[in-house]
This record gives C-alpha cells, structure tokens and sequence, in this order.
C-alpha cells in the first residue's frame, strides 16, 4: 500500500473531484439559492397567504426533524456507497475512480437537495421566509459537511487499491 504522498503524483485528484464537487454545487448551492431567491422576492413583493394555519410552528419543527433525519440518511449513505468496490480492473483504475465516485456522490447529493425543498414547501404552505431559509440553509450546511475533499478522495485510493489487491471489483 502506498503512501498519500506518492498518490498526489500518480493521480489527478483535481480531475476525480471536479465532476462530483460541480454536481454538488449545482444541485446543493446553485438551484436551491436561485429557488430562494424567487421565494425571498415573493415574500417582499407579494402576500403570502399561511395555508398552514395554527399548525405553522408545528409543520416548521416537523421538517427540521426530517431534515436531521435525511442529513443523517445521507451521511449514511455516503459511508455506505464508499466501502465498495468501483474499480473494474487495474489498468483502468483512475477512471473507474473517477466515474465510480460520481456514481456514488450524485445520489448523495440529490438527497441532500431534497432538504431544501422542505424550506420551499414551508414557504408555500405558511408564507413564513426566514424559517424557510433556516430549512434550506442547512442544505447547505449538510453539503459542506459531505462535499468530496482530496483526503477523501486519497484515503478511497488507498481503500480501492485493497479491493484491486484481494481482487473484488466493481461488478454492477
């Protein structure tokens, strides 16, 4: 097994993280802040009626509870989808890395973007901004927690080269 050092020479980290990492962006930054935006500007020009009625506060603590829960689901899930196999052979190695760890951050990611679709829900429903914000916003603290870092990265080289190693590859 070889260090992390000598893995910096031998693999372009940046090319393996970039695909995944703009994906998250797009789908855990870019949408969600674009969405609450349209949602920030209706609250300010227009008047939302609070569909929800006395159950506002209530509905509000149930999706932060959802919310922790499905943070908790996608963490999970990361762990998960990581201790596989992604390598279909060893002269293919960098590629299969690479496409395999898109594979396994997408669904992730979609998760992940599936919270704060509970802060646009709320807003619908109550008219209320800031705790939709507050909903949407821990997207965004979720994403950063999970978004692909290089010792990440390295430390699934290392686990990827055993698997190579005892020969269990990537069969799906």
């Amino acid at each position: 097994m070889m260090g992390f050092n000598s893995q910096d020479n031998e693999y372009d980290l940046p090319r393996i993280l970039a695909r995944p990492l703009y994906f998250g962006l797009l789908v855990n930054i870019m949408v969600p802040m674009a969405l609450l935006f349209v949602c920030f500007y209706l609250d300010k020009n227009y008047s939302m009626d609070n569909h929800a009625g006395t159950a506002a506060n209530s509905l509000f603590y149930v999706l932060v509870v959802l919310s922790v829960v499905q943070a908790g689901l996608a963490l999970w899930w990361r762990r998960i989808l990581f201790q596989r196999p992604m390598i279909r052979g060893p002269e293919t190695f960098e590629q299969d890395l690479a496409t395999g760890f898109l594979r396994c951050c997408r669904p992730v990611f979609v998760i992940i973007a599936l919270i704060s679709l509970y802060g646009y829900l709320y807003f619908f429903l109550t008219g209320r901004f800031t705790e939709s914000a507050i909903l949407v916003l821990f997207s965004f603290l979720v994403f950063q927690v999970v978004r692909p870092r290089t010792g990440f990265v390295k430390k699934l080289i290392t686990r990827q080269r055993g698997f190579v190693e005892r020969r269990r590859y990537f069969s799906g």
